[in-house]
């Protein structure tokens, strides 16, 4: 009678940890994509930012229309409004969204200011522009910090070849908790350099940047594969980053090959996971 009850205690313990051991596995596994997520809000933000400011200073921004709205002029009275100050140094551009919600043909709502001190073209050789923010919000969250760009000139295979510096902050909407973000990138302006047109630009992008999630995990992140971005694209279209979180495994964010859409892969310990652009 012992015997048998000893083997019914002995299969229940063994059953228990094994159910144990399972749950303990899962438990272990990682497959959280959150950091994943925050640095592609911050990486597509300030991308965004940069490229308003390049059309802006051209006197348009035909990318940012709102929806049925074809007069340019109509769009900067009632949406957004461009200030070139030449008489200050740097010279001053601004581009104002205005105090509440503007719905832009990309799909998201802009309200607030991109300041743009800068001391010559795009386009120049040498140029530099330095890019802030007065209480700017994109789909209500907020942008902070500061990002320069300067132009380096043609490389050998005739594309001009910018440095970016990003010290930035998205505090998210609905207190969602804020992103850190610092970046070292390279952009090499590979098409559409010798039209007027801003839809056909694309470049590629590399280098280095960290930062913290709105949970408060910080992060390392290096592109692997250059990233590429479309101006006809609201997000990267292709290439791949590898972001480290302290204490956890490399995940490698794959944008895809060139499709535009809002679509990536999150990669971590061999599992993948799919994750919507913002």
């Amino acid at each position: 009678m012992k015997t048998k009850n000893n083997i019914k205690i002995l299969s229940l313990l063994l059953a228990t940890g094994i159910f144990i051991t399972s749950c303990k596995k899962n438990e272990d596994k990682d497959n959280d994509t959150a950091v994943a997520g925050d640095h592609s809000l911050a990486e597509s933000t300030f991308n965004d930012v940069n490229n308003i400011a390049d059309e802006a200073a051209s006197g348009s921004l035909s990318s940012y229309l709102t929806p049925n709205n074809s007069d340019e002029k109509a769009f900067f009275s009632a949406c957004a409004t461009i200030t070139n100050d030449t008489t200050v140094t740097p010279k001053m551009l601004t581009i104002d969204f205005g105090a509440t919600n503007c719905l832009c043909s990309d799909g998201r709502n802009r309200r607030g200011k991109i300041n743009v001190a800068y001391n010559g073209q795009y386009r120049d050789s040498a140029s530099t522009h330095t890019i802030t923010f007065t209480n700017y919000f994109v789909n209500d969250n907020q942008i902070l910090g500061t990002k320069s760009v300067t132009n380096n000139g043609h490389n050998s295979a005739g594309y001009l070849v910018y440095t970016i510096q990003v010290n930035g902050q998205i505090i998210k909407a609905n207190g969602g908790g804020t992103i850190t973000w610092t970046s070292a990138r390279q952009r090499t302006w590979f098409a559409g350099e010798s039209t007027p047109a801003w839809s056909d630009d694309s470049y590629y992008i590399a280098g280095t940047g960290n930062g913290t999630s709105a949970a408060g995990t910080f992060y390392t992140a290096n592109i692997v594969q250059a990233l590429r971005r479309d101006m006809s694209c609201r997000n990267i279209v292709a290439g791949q980053l590898a972001i480290t979180p302290d204490g956890k495994a490399t995940r490698y964010i794959n944008f895809g090959t060139g499709t535009c859409d809002n679509d990536a892969t999150v990669t971590i310990n061999g599992n993948v996971y799919n994750i919507t652009l913002p």
